[in-house]
């Protein structure tokens, strides 16, 4: 591991390329090649950076062309094809087709040594409604693997569930004891809500790294690649109660790139009681999740409720040297949603944490309009406060965790639940309503709530204790006095300062 690596350097630390190459000497043929390591991606990183672009693209002949939906799900793979065949950890092979179109080649490492795993359409079994009898045996042509999913004794010592997933783009998602499939994380973002539209980086070779049999992690390296940028990415995946994934990457832009987002998130929230979206349905909210938490360079701890807003909305929450962000599913009750199915009380929340010093920018924040559950409206990243220039490397370093709640114990009053709705008392205006956890004041006298807005203006403070519902409530009225966007924030204060993370939310006119 370089100490760049380990740190994370901003891009004031970055290096050129060339100083980067000269740095791996070469070798003769004859000699024994040296164990695969992170270095050698970062090397081929490097090389495809100096070269253009060329997007890889397949063919794919039947069985895997013109997929749908249903289709493609009758394909899975085999268990009994895993290459691994361990106890503790399982991989299964990804088929292309419906979205997956892009191949990606897979490599396995063991003891050092690196293997290519050639695309093999034998591994799956083919659903009998969907394809014929010989779709196994049909030629495989160029197409290649579109991803691949890890499993690990997660919930049982007895069965391998499923741990992670990597496919698509730079998508991947993991999975805490007792989760279920929510939000994903991805390598890089670029140009995320722009005019000029998003560029969507691919991970275009992995490297896979066995287990031994004492080993209670997986190291997967990847290879990314966009017209703008390739870079080097490397991911050591824990299970737990808390899947930690420690992450490094090293990045060289083929350009200037001025709206780079690292460690991204993105998620999904249609609606729930804190947006007023009225929505026509049984369930009372349908969200992955429902608020972006920052804890700041200076150790302020944010909370931005989430909205699925009527246009295109861009935030961003200028910091130097962020501790950590996320994005957070804090309800976890199946009363808050009532959706036997899709079960949003199990969904994860994803904390990114840095290691080292990130230097100034921001935590941005993008919200798109949805119409529905099924695609994916919110996502998260830092974008550095400087351009991440070309010809440079650039090296950032993160420990992303996967869990119920972030992992953070400052003892401040946490936001339970946000919601809204037209105020009775004032023609116009919205009421808001914001439940703090209430042990932190059991025996205290009440705090003082400090309520702001950019626009418009905030009335009628009331702070009442709740008891039976372990919540201190904060009530107020908002006025937008015609404006048409206005961001709202609250407080709890004591004599010392905040008892509370501070509450952030915004209005727009629907």
């Amino acid at each position: 591991m370089t100490a760049a690596a380990t740190l994370g350097l901003t891009p004031r630390g970055a290096r050129p390329v060339h100083a980067q190459a000269a740095a791996i000497p070469a070798t003769d043929p004859a000699d024994v090649a040296p164990a695969w390591s992170f270095d050698q991606v970062v090397a081929r990183a490097a090389e495809l950076a100096g070269q253009a672009h060329q997007r890889r693209d397949a063919t794919l002949a039947a069985p895997f062309a013109d997929l749908g939906y249903d289709a493609y799900r009758g394909i899975r793979f085999r268990r009994e094809a895993d290459p691994w065949r361990l106890p503790d950890f399982g991989l299964d092979l990804l088929p292309p087709g419906m979205l997956y179109t892009d191949p990606v080649t897979i490599n396995l490492v063991e003891n050092g040594a690196v293997r290519a795993l050639p695309f093999d359409p034998s591994v799956f079994d083919f659903d009998d409604i969907s394809f014929p009898p010989d779709a196994a045996a049909m030629p495989a042509g160029d197409m290649g693997w579109s991803g691949f999913r890890l499993r690990a004794n997660l919930n049982r010592p007895d069965h391998l569930d499923e741990l992670a997933v990597f496919q698509g783009a730079s998508y991947f998602r993991a999975l805490s004891r007792g989760a279920r499939y929510g939000l994903s994380a991805r390598g890089l973002a670029l140009g995320t809500g722009s005019a000029e539209g998003e560029e969507f980086p691919v991970f275009r070779e992995f490297w896979l790294h066995r287990p031994g049999a004492r080993d209670r992690a997986v190291t997967v390296q990847a290879l990314l690649d966009s017209p703008s940028v390739a870079g080097a990415y490397e991911f050591v995946i824990t299970p737990g109660d808390d899947t930690v994934i420690a992450t490094r990457a090293a990045l060289f832009p083929r350009r200037d790139l001025a709206q780079a987002g690292i460690a991204p998130l993105t998620s999904m929230f249609w609606f729930g009681p804190g947006d007023g979206a009225g929505e026509d349905d049984y369930r009372s909210a349908v969200h992955d999740s429902d608020g972006l938490q920052i804890v700041t360079g200076t150790g302020q701890r944010l909370w931005r409720h989430l909205i699925n807003p009527p246009t295109l909305q861009m935030s961003a929450f200028v910091d130097d040297n962020p501790r950590g962000f996320g994005l957070a599913q804090r309800k976890r009750d199946f009363a808050a949603y009532q959706d036997a199915e899709a079960r949003y009380e199990l969904r994860p929340s994803a904390w990114i944490a840095p290691r080292g010093l990130w230097g100034q920018g921001a935590v941005s924040l993008v919200e798109i309009p949805v119409e529905n559950e099924f695609n994916d409206n919110i996502v998260s990243y830092w974008q550095p406060a400087v351009a991440l220039a070309a010809g440079q490397r650039h090296d950032f370093a993160y420990d992303l965790t996967f869990g119920a709640v972030p992992p953070d114990d400052a003892p401040l009053a946490r936001v339970r639940q946000t919601r809204t709705g037209q105020s009775i008392n004032a023609r116009g205006a919205r009421s808001y309503v914001i439940d703090f956890d209430l042990a932190l004041f059991m025996g205290a006298d009440d705090p003082v709530a400090a309520v702001t807005a950019s626009a418009g203006q905030v009335d009628h403070l009331h702070l009442v204790r709740l008891p039976d519902q372990g919540v201190m409530r904060l009530a107020f009225e908002f006025r937008d006095d015609g404006a048409e966007l206005a961001d709202l924030s609250a407080v709890l204060n004591g004599p010392a300062g905040a008892l509370s993370e501070t509450w952030l939310a915004r209005w727009t006119r629907g």
